[in-house]
């Protein structure tokens, strides 16, 4: 939990609630905050490529991925330079890549044969979590009216603090050689295998706006940090309970049909800010969305362990890749319409349409297996 707590939500996510404050302080736009979302998610990208073909005990890629967070994390409060910016958030994103597939990976391996899904749910939780005690500094730093500098300081501490109390559970546990092996075409890949990840990478572009927006989008309607500010810790706190209520709902309901499930409401929460435009409709999103996205994380990682079997990790390598590509294409979208004079519209709207479409997917490929067995 601490380990996906400091992956996600620092390395990946702390961004989101810096951005208004490097908007007011420092004057970065939206389409400057589209690439530096974006360089991030690209680094997500090369670190979900090399997770597939490294060979490395996945307890020192944990070791190294935490390390390398806490570090960069720090270092974007001692520059103000753009470049530099875009390649410290490169490098959070590659070892933001590294925790999530070797932790996944590492804890689900030890805590299957236990057979209580609450505890795979409470390591994935941690993202939840690690978004919520940041979004929660960070309103507490607006309402002190601190500088952006301060918030990426106090963040990239806190990740080093909790990555020295964790470097001692990752202690000596070797990679299980299935985590080791590297695993060619077509033993692994096969067309439900590839729908698995296409379908998580329109996951990964569905979820991206709202997720690196929200408090954007809150802070242009209201002005006051109190109220815009919670937008993010709320997606976090539902973040974190959701992988709980997922794990209760996953008795009845198999992988792909929670994942289904989580597609349509993530759906309907993404498309919130567009038919009803004001705080309301962020704060819902927030719910919808921060409801959903660990629930598709995890659901689909269940499910990659399950179809993947002994090559697991190169699957789940793979759908995040997928991810992280479709995360990439967000930002940018929304870079290039703020550019054009255009708003969160026009993206919001794809993504909702693409996440149907991959649910429908889900769904079909849900009952197609079930017959199969």
């Amino acid at each position: 939990m601490a380990a996906l707590a400091v992956a996600m939500g620092i390395g990946r996510f702390a961004f989101t609630p810096i951005l208004p404050m490097m908007q007011a302080d420092l004057g970065v736009s939206v389409a400057a905050g589209g690439w530096l979302a974006s360089a991030n998610y690209f680094g997500y990208l090369l670190g979900a490529l090399s997770a597939m073909a490294v060979r490395i005990p996945a307890a020192a890629a944990i070791r190294i991925g935490l390390a390398l967070i806490g570090v960069v994390t720090v270092a974007m409060a001692l520059t103000s330079h753009f470049v530099l910016w875009i390649g410290l958030r490169a490098l959070a994103g590659v070892a933001s890549a590294w925790v999530l597939v070797f932790a996944s990976s590492w804890c689900l391996e030890r805590l299957a044969p236990l057979g209580r899904p609450l505890l795979p749910s409470a390591v994935f939780a941690g993202v939840g979590v690690g978004i919520a005690i940041a979004g929660g500094a960070c309103v507490v730093l607006m309402q002190q009216h601190a500088r952006s500098g301060a918030a990426w300081g106090l963040l990239g501490v806190l990740a080093l603090v909790v990555t020295a109390l964790t470097w001692p559970v990752f202690g000596g546990a070797a990679a299980a050689p299935s985590e080791r092996r590297r695993v060619t075409g077509d033993r692994i890949w096969n067309a439900d295998r590839m729908r698995l990840v296409l379908c998580y990478g329109t996951f990964g572009f569905g979820y991206i706006v709202p997720a690196t927006f929200i408090p954007v989008m809150a802070r242009e309607i209201v002005r006051d940090p109190v109220v815009f500010g919670w937008a993010w810790p709320v997606f976090g706190i539902a973040a974190a309970t959701s992988t709980f209520a997922a794990a209760l709902l996953g008795r009845r309901l198999r992988n792909r049909r929670l994942w289904s499930l989580s597609h349509v409401l993530m759906a309907i929460g993404v498309g919130l800010p567009v038919v009803c435009p004001g705080i309301a409709g962020i704060i819902g999103a927030a719910l919808f969305v921060g409801g959903t996205f660990m629930v598709a994380t995890m659901t689909g990682m269940q499910e990659a362990r399950l179809v993947g079997a002994g090559r697991a990790t190169v699957l789940m390598a793979a759908m995040t890749a997928a991810f992280a590509t479709g995360q990439i294409v967000g930002p940018l979208a929304v870079s290039y319409l703020a550019r054009a004079g255009g708003g969160f519209a026009e993206p919001l709207l794809a993504a909702c349409a693409l996440l149907l479409v991959s649910a429908g997917t889900l769904f079909w490929s849900s009952r197609e297996t079930e017959a199969r067995t």
